[in-house]
This record gives C-alpha cells, structure tokens and sequence, in this order.
C-alpha cells in the first residue's frame, strides 16, 4: 500500500487523510501530543516532534513510507539526513524549504529571477532602518527573517527607534531582520500551484484573502472582478517560482495587488489557508493534489465548481459552542470543517466553506455560519 509520512500533527494534516483514505494511500503523521488537531485523524502516527530522532526514525520505519512531507516549513536539517540515510524521499527538499522558512533567502532569490515584489533590504543597525525610511516615506514593515506567521514577527515602523528591541534581539543570535517597502495595495490575492517531481505543473483560481488583525478571516475564490490576464500573470509567477526553486506538492504565493500591479508577499510550501475552499469549491483539493504531487502521480483539475465559493475561518470561540453548534445549525449548503483544537482568542479552530453565485451573498451566509460556530448566536 501507498504510505506518505507527514511531519507536523496540525490541521493542514488533518486535512490531509480525507483525501489519502480516498486514493487508498496510508496516511502516517507525526502528531506532537496524541490530542493534536491531526491525532484522530491520521491512519497511523508517532508521537514526537521533528527534532526527535528516535521519534523521526519511527515516522521513515518499515513498512517504509513512500515519501515524506511537511504541514510546515521549520524542518531541522537533521530531517533530511535521516530521511537520506533510511532512503525515503522528502519533498519539497530542504533547498526548496529554505526559501519558504527563511524570509531573507527568499527575497534575495525572487530578485535574481526578476519577479515584481515591494521594495527591501536586510537591515542590522538603526541607520539601516534610518536610510531605508528616508527613501520609502518614512514607514516600512519590520520583519524577522523567520518565525513569523499569521502576523507575528511584522511590525510597522516609522522611526529607527522602532526597531530597537528587535535589532537588539537579533544581535543576541535571534532572527535576522529584513525591512520592506509599505504598499498602497488595494487588496490581497493567493495564487497557488502544484508541481511534481516530474515537471507537472497546475494552478487554481486567483483567490482574494481577507485579513483582520494580521489573520487570515476570509478567501473568496476567484478574487472578485478577475481578469484572464490577472490569472495568466500570477499562474506565471506561481510556474516560475515553483520550477525555478525546485518545490515538488503545493505551494501558495500570497500578493499584493497595487495599481493593477501584482507584487508577492510570502511564499508557502504545503497546503495553506487561502486554498482550504477547494476541499468542496475546486474538481481537485489542495490536499489531494498535495499527496499526487509528493507521490509524482499525474495532477487532478483544479477548475472551480462554482462561480463563487467563499472560505470563512473560525477564530476563537468557545468548547462549548463548537460542541453545541451543529442543531443550530440552518444553512444546510454550508460546510464546517472543525479542527480539534483547544480553543483561545484569535485561534483558526475551523472554517466554514459556503458555495454559490452572487459574491455578497455567499460572503453574508459564511460570515453568519462562522459568527454561530463562534458564538453560539445568529447574525
């Protein structure tokens, strides 16, 4: 049987087994703690984490899994060494994560290649922070070159004595920081890609994400008011990145849009966020291309189902009222997806997937399916 070893017990994991108990393929999860969101989930798991050798050498044991594969960027290198000595292939490699991981590598690399994205510099003393505000209005965004995410480790700065604690964090042997010009951007997009071993390669829809508070709390798909030359444009950027870094299984290029203009943001390589609409709104999932992707199987369509499908994540909440949601529940076209997580303030613990015509619509009747989920309450 078709075995793919998953390093991190999250969601996106947990996402995931779906689609392998579909194809037939033997899902193997290393989960952090048997209560993690992917636990129950998974068709087989060992507990521990990445750094765990004995805990790694159980994941690749026999019956030895055909692939190994990640639900997040920070891999330890010894990782792969291990994978290399017990001869199971990782992808995406550590080549290709480094630029997913390291924010720093990343724009350096884009640059080379000559693809559009804000403005930066990698910065160290207060007159790096100083001269690159003199030349980009007096503001820019902060960031540590890795360790951050859904608005962690970002930072606006008008002033170089903004930056101090984190300069001086990084001087201690902390993330190494890196500024970026602030764009007048008009709205986010996500363009995301799949790509094989092989060469294959296929792109979804150009989605709009929708962020409150440096998380993500919406995708609509396709990005509202889409142009054919929008989507050709960030599929080239997504085909370029993906073949020129070598990244093998999904990757998720997140954008800006600044006066028609497309300027790249972040990249990620693994099922993200702005691609959980295609479990229901796409011919083929993130996920399920993800697993034929790492295992070099031919690619599935990922036309959309429906003129519209909007993605409302759940933020917070209660135990309570996700356990006592569903006979509330009245929009039987909705579909929730809950992950098994503790609960706390500002916390993806699910999403709602509504499908339909009308974007305003569909965007009303995830919003009221997620605020219930939340609250407990119609809105």
């Amino acid at each position: 049987m078709t075995r793919v070893a998953v390093v991190g017990g999250g969601q996106l994991a947990r996402m995931m087994a779906p689609a392998a108990t579909a194809m037939g393929v033997t899902l193997r999860v290393l989960i952090e703690s048997p209560e993690a969101s992917a636990a129950l989930a998974a068709h087989e798991t060992v507990v521990g984490l990445p750094g765990d050798a004995d805990a790694m050498r159980q994941l690749l044991a026999e019956p030895r899994p055909d692939v190994v594969t990640w639900e997040h960027e920070h891999i330890p290198d010894a990782v792969f060494e291990l994978a290399s000595e017990m001869g199971v292939p990782v992808r995406p490699g550590r080549e290709a994560l480094l630029f997913a991981r390291d924010k720093i590598a990343m724009r350096a690399r884009l640059e080379e290649l000559g693809l559009p994205m804000p403005a930066w510099r990698r910065v160290e003393t207060e007159d790096d922070v100083e001269a690159f505000l003199a030349v980009h209005g007096g503001v820019g965004v902060l960031k540590t070159s890795w360790g951050g995410y859904d608005g962690k480790g970002v930072r606006i700065v008008r002033n170089p004595a903004d930056a101090d604690d984190w300069l001086a964090a990084a001087a201690d042997g902390g993330p190494s920081l890196l500024i970026e010009e602030k764009v007048p951007y008009s709205r986010e997009l996500a363009i995301q890609v799949a790509r094989t071993p092989s060469g294959e390669v296929r792109a979804w829809p150009l989605v709009e994400s929708i962020q409150r508070d440096g998380v993500c709390s919406e995708v609509i798909a396709p990005a509202p008011g889409l142009t054919s030359t929008e989507q050709a444009e960030a599929e080239a950027i997504g085909r370029t990145i993906a073949e020129a870094l070598d990244v093998t299984g999904m990757l998720a290029v997140e954008m800006f849009e600044v006066g028609g203009r497309l300027l790249i943001n972040e990249l990620a390589m693994r099922p993200h966020n702005s691609g959980h609409w295609s479990i229901e709104g796409a011919v083929t999932s993130q996920f399920e291309q993800h697993l034929r992707a790492v295992l070099d199987w031919p690619l599935g369509d990922t036309a959309a189902l429906a003129p519209v499908t909007v993605m409302a994540n759940v933020l917070g909440g209660s135990r309570s009222v996700l356990e006592s949601a569903w006979p509330e529940m009245t929009d039987p076209g909705a579909k929730v997806h809950l992950y098994g997580k503790g609960v706390r303030p500002g916390r993806k613990v699910g999403h709602v997937t509504v499908m339909g015509t009308h974007v305003d619509d569909v965007r009303k009747r995830a919003a009221r399916v997620a605020a219930m989920i939340r609250d407990g309450e119609q809105s």
